[in-house]
């Protein structure tokens, strides 16, 4: 057994390299995340044994006898003074394996996640639907945190978030937070939603829609006065909505459109570029906000009208993600092979960089 492997000792040396996650695979060394990419680091690498005694010194006591014999769980530890950690216990070829994800205890402001001034205001709608998305590792948890502690700063609500498992710690400030965790307060996301509309809340953040139940419950729960707030792992507006609405069966997508174009207020989707010159990550965001334009295309299933109008409209706050990669590229944040490596459409974007972004430089800012 390899008795130098300590999981306190490397997940604090872990936090201080200002890795985002740690992968430990029997047979390996363990491996960290940094600024997106996969690093080695120069630890032996880990047994059977080593993996058995780190996940039951982490374990919730509740689920510490039987890990070891289930093949998927997902928990939080925390390291007083460090961190907070998102954990999956996984096995793969009969061995077990820990996937971890780092979240801080601080939740950053808004304006200091460089994200664009209008989000300020999303969080000040009464009702509806705002969904953050993006790829694994854009972002998008601490996005939503930030929206939710400005609320809780700010205003005097009640705010739930139902979560698996639970990531930010929100203490009461001006609003009241309850958090409830699937599987051990409530049985899952479509009854937490259900019960949380018998809780008197204004503002409900699901942690993930990942069902057509908990998508009809957030439906509902922003029909009846309550502002949601959730993620998806879907890249920018337009296939937010049409992933939503093929959730359901053919024969109710036209109520579902209907019902999506009443209560969704906004999209924003997520990236986080790494900048080779500045050895770090700049988010860029594609943002949908839901106009009556934008209302009557989700109504007809004119879905990839929408990106058209996110491109040219100058007027409502709207992005496209081309126009946000060109905007990091002009400010020097990163370069434009960054950027086009990054583009959903690098036709569109290398347009941009020849011709209409360069005479057209108002258009962006």
């Amino acid at each position: 057994m390899n008795d130098t492997f300590n999981i306190m000792q490397f997940l604090k040396s872990a936090v201080a390299s200002g890795a985002s996650d740690e992968h430990l695979i029997v047979g390996q060394p363990p491996h960290i995340r940094k600024n997106g990419f996969i690093k080695k680091t120069n630890m032996a690498p880990l047994t059977k044994e080593d993996l058995d005694k780190s996940i039951l010194e982490i374990a919730p006591t509740a689920i510490r006898d039987e890990i070891l014999t289930r093949c998927d769980v997902d928990f939080m530890y925390e390291i007083k003074g460090c961190s907070r950690f998102r954990i999956n216990y996984n096995r793969q070829l009969g061995m077990p394996g820990l996937v971890i994800r780092n979240i801080a205890f601080n939740i950053p402001e808004l304006k200091d996640l460089s994200l664009p001034d209008i989000l300020h205001t999303f969080v000040e709608q009464q009702n509806g639907i705002i969904l953050v998305t993006g790829p694994t590792g854009s972002g998008k948890s601490t996005t939503i945190a930030s929206l939710i502690n400005q609320i809780n700063t700010t205003s005097a609500k009640h705010i739930v978030t139902i979560e698996d498992p639970i990531e930010y710690v929100y203490g009461c400030k001006k609003s009241i937070v309850t958090q409830r965790q699937v599987g051990v307060d409530t049985n899952s996301f479509s009854d937490g939603i259900k019960y949380a509309l018998r809780q008197d809340p204004d503002v409900i953040f699901i942690g993930e829609i990942r069902d057509k139940e908990t998508m009809e419950a957030a439906l509902k729960a922003s029909e009846t006065g309550h502002l949601v707030l959730s993620t998806l792992h879907t890249n920018d507006a337009v296939q937010t909505i049409n992933r939503i609405v093929n959730m359901f069966e053919e024969s109710n997508r036209f109520l579902i459109r209907r019902q999506l174009s009443e209560t969704l207020r906004a999209t924003i989707a997520q990236k986080l570029i790494y900048s080779e010159m500045d050895q770090k990550r700049y988010p860029a965001c594609e943002i949908m906000v839901v106009t009556s334009t934008i209302k009557d295309y989700i109504n007809k299933d004119n879905t990839e009208e929408i990106y058209e109008l996110l491109r040219d409209n100058t007027v409502d706050n709207m992005i496209s993600m081309n126009t946000s990669l060109a905007l990091l590229t002009d400010r020097g944040c990163i370069s434009e092979e960054e950027a086009l490596a990054n583009s959903n459409d690098e036709a569109e974007l290398e347009k941009i960089f020849r011709g209409v972004y360069q005479g057209t430089k108002a258009y962006y800012e």
